[in-house]
């Protein structure tokens, strides 16, 4: 697969993540922090990296709700 940011370079590899959405501003403090554990590809020649929010974080980014135990709920 080439890089869509470098435009040439065959090496873009995927790898697994960890990413914690956080909403923009002071009034994110009081939204919760979407996990996200989407496959990333990143270019190993420019660092251009790409990846898709899953359904369930997607969801949670378009109607943020804070439950209580939400902020200190830990797996």
């Amino acid at each position: 697969m080439k890089c869509r940011s470098c435009g040439g370079s065959p090496e873009v590899q995927a790898f697994d993540s960890e990413i914690a959405l956080h909403f923009p501003g002071f009034d994110g403090l009081n939204k919760p922090i979407v996990w996200a554990f989407p496959k990333v590809l990143i270019c190993l020649e420019c660092g251009f990296a790409e990846f898709l929010v899953p359904d369930d974080s997607m969801q949670t980014l378009r109607n943020p709700t804070r439950s209580p135990k939400s902020h200190t709920h830990l797996i």
